[in-house]
């Protein structure tokens, strides 16, 4: 990826060296959005939210953290003495990665998750609702049955994502009318980020209901073994093999 799509990792990267961090979120409907975004990518554990305290007690051998950022889940593995390997579409992430200390860092976009070997990993992390990261239903079933590969057969996936449904904003509710004329499910987004002067590629980023999670896990080796809920529109899903 060019440092200058690298909306991103460039934010991460200016947040690393103690500069002023933000991301400015843009939809395909014209919708923005502001959020400090990178603080969040270095959390110490004690600031991590609740639900992801409670989900990566699940993370066992030999861990895949799937859209790592700025490392801090591959971080809080190592010091618990857990074999762990970082991976991001996004250049400089990584680089902020390696310097903070990730040990086992590569840049590696989703959909090159074939890479690693059968049998592979015992647990792949997926917080910041990066369960978004497959994008669609028709490419999550693609990419749950490549995990299913790279994975042993008591594996987990630790993943969290927010329901698009729990929501009354009327902006929101207007995509998911939009999405489901063209259609998408309501909750896939089409999204980029923003970054000072820099501006990342387009690309979609999908939100499920529990429901619909677990349609998307159907007939992939998949299914849930449990969720964990705040009583709010996030949550955690612990994934085993059936």
């Amino acid at each position: 990826m060019d440092q200058k799509r690298d909306a991103y990792g460039q934010e991460v990267w200016a947040f690393f060296q103690g500069k002023k961090s933000f991301e400015v979120i843009e939809r395909d409907d014209g919708f923005v959005d502001f959020s400090t975004g990178a603080p969040a990518y270095f959390a110490k554990f004690k600031d991590w939210p609740k639900i992801q305290k409670h989900a990566i007690k699940y993370a066992k051998g030999n861990v895949l953290d799937v859209g790592a950022g700025a490392g801090r889940v591959s971080l809080y593995l190592q010091k618990k003495k857990i074999n762990v390997v970082a991976i991001d579409n996004s250049p400089l992430a990584i680089q902020v990665c390696k310097k903070r200390g990730v040990k086992h860092a590569k840049v590696l976009p989703i959909e090159q998750i074939s890479t690693f070997k059968p049998n592979t990993f015992d647990s792949i992390i997926m917080f910041g609702n990066n369960f978004g990261l497959f994008s669609s239903f028709k490419k999550a079933k693609l990419l749950l049955k490549k995990f299913y590969k790279i994975t042993t057969p008591s594996a987990l996936i630790i993943t969290e994502n927010v329901d698009p449904y729990k929501t009354e904003d009327p902006v929101h509710l207007l995509y998911h009318k939009f999405n489901r004329k063209r259609g998408r499910m309501p909750g896939q987004l089409r999204i980029r980020i923003r970054f000072r002067n820099y501006t990342g590629d387009w690309f979609d980023y999908l939100l499920v209901s529990k429901e619909e999670m677990k349609e998307i896990l159907k007939d992939t080796g998949w299914r849930v073994k449990k969720f964990i809920d705040v009583g709010n529109y996030m949550y955690s899903a612990i994934i085993e093999k059936e």
